[in-house]
């Protein structure tokens, strides 16, 4: 009788982690907002709207450096890149080859600041962040 509670009660428990793992797992990758937003946020913060050209301009230039935007992301992103220095496979970046691109705010403000510190040296501004946005959004169109 006591093994038989025992088993239920390791059964429920056991049960109630799995569920628990599940649901942290799909809002680890839950999109909160979307590349449209993502550059109405920057445009906003910048002061004037994203401009697709200055932002394809912005993506396939080197500013100085060894690496440009395209260097992974390639110069029509609409195809899987490759990580310039490790060879590791990227997701296409413009939102019409992936649905998921720019759908996670905290993924998006930690790539930008990651991948602008590897490109210019900086942090992007708004402004830049918005043009780039602009030039990604209007891909595929």
């Amino acid at each position: 009788m006591m093994s038989r509670r025992f088993s239920s009660r390791f059964r429920q428990a056991s049960l109630a982690v799995v569920a628990i793992a599940l649901l942290v797992a799909a809002s680890a990758h839950a999109a909160d907002t979307s590349a449209a937003r993502q550059l109405e946020r920057f445009s906003t913060a910048s002061g004037a709207p994203g401009d697709a050209e200055r932002g394809r301009l912005f993506f396939t230039s080197r500013h100085g450096g060894e690496w440009s935007c395209a260097s992974c992301h390639r110069d029509a992103p609409l195809t899987a890149g490759k990580h310039a220095k490790t060879g590791k496979t990227i997701d296409p970046i413009a939102p019409v080859a992936n649905a998921a691109a720019f759908t996670d705010t905290a993924r998006v403000d930690k790539w930008f600041r990651r991948n602008c510190k590897d490109v210019l040296g900086r942090e992007c501004s708004a402004g830049e962040k918005a043009d780039v946005l602009a030039y990604l959004l209007g891909l595929g169109r």
